[in-house]
């Protein structure tokens, strides 16, 4: 944990580095700037050096936003700032005002540093409920990158929305989706799963050569706005030991190629950019769903 800033977040290892830097100089050369969600949670004990990373991302102008796994803080975090540590987890909340202490207290630290608001949050492990959306409103943070059918079916929060695309919740507060596709099952041990689109290769986005013309261009069925999930150790190899560390440039190279190809089709955004589109009618939301009729699912 002493290094987990270093190796996970920079990338640094003794046989290279493929970290945030590099994922931001492939951005650079397509002029595409990715949106950063940053989680200080987890590194509380690490906080200095994640905020001089959140530093360095503002300073490249790259989009920073919340992210947050309050699960792992300490008891002793809550007790210092007199709130229960329970329940840990997010979409087990009953308390709007601790979701709101959370998204202040973490926003703020990132606000600070960047001279810019947040305007995006996205829950770890997108554990949310109808208590937290209603918190980001209060807040004043307008985007929620929540909604996912995989976490829905993994029961980490109340409900999905199976088309992906954008919507309103009732209480104003604006819906992004995770990008997801439904693969059915061919039997027991393949049952039926929605898979997230994501870099390096998963099984919903190959990025390897194939024969087919969907793979070949396998942007043509992705939604208008679609979203795709990466993390700062994406660019690195996983060990026999299940510890990220650095091979080779294999992934790095893979990510150029990747970015080449989505730059043809896609024009990449920042919250902002999105933010402003939507309101200028560029983005079209899909609908509104009544916040009220999660809280019963809760």
């Amino acid at each position: 944990m002493d290094q987990h800033v270093q190796r996970l977040v920079w990338g640094e290892h003794p046989t290279g580095t493929a970290g945030i830097r590099e994922m931001c100089s492939i951005g650079d050369e397509f002029g595409a700037k990715h949106v950063f969600f940053v989680d200080l949670c987890a590194t509380l004990g690490q906080q200095a050096d994640m905020l001089e990373a959140v530093r360095w991302l503002g300073q490249q102008g790259q989009d920073v936003q919340l992210h947050a796994h309050p699960e792992t803080l300490p008891k002793s975090f809550w007790v210092d700032h007199g709130l229960d540590h329970r329940p840990a987890l997010m979409n087990e909340y009953k308390d709007q005002r601790r979701a709101e202490f959370v998204f202040r207290h973490f926003g703020k630290l990132i606000s600070d540093v960047t001279g810019k608001p947040i305007l995006a949050h996205r829950a770890g492990s997108f554990r949310w409920n109808a208590l937290t959306i209603r918190a980001l409103q209060a807040v004043g943070i307008p985007l929620s990158f929540n909604q996912s059918m995989r976490a829905a079916l993994l029961k980490r929060c109340p409900t999905g929305q199976p088309d992906c695309l954008p919507y309103a919740w009732s209480n104003g507060t604006i819906e992004v989706p995770v990008t997801e596709r439904f693969s059915p099952g061919v039997s027991d041990a393949k049952p039926d799963r929605w898979s997230s689109l994501t870099y390096p290769e998963s099984s919903y986005f190959q990025y390897g050569s194939r024969p087919t013309t969907f793979w070949k261009d396998p942007l043509w069925s992705l939604p208008k706005v679609s979203v795709v999930l990466m993390h700062s150790w994406s660019l690195l190899d996983l060990d026999e030991n299940g510890h990220f560390h650095y091979t080779n440039d294999r992934l790095l190279e893979g990510y150029r190629l990747f970015l080449q190809r989505v730059v043809k089709d896609y024009d990449v955004i920042t919250t902002a950019d999105f933010l402003d589109l939507q309101a200028r009618g560029k983005i079209r939301l899909s609908r509104t769903v009544n916040l009220e009729q999660v809280e019963t699912q809760v």
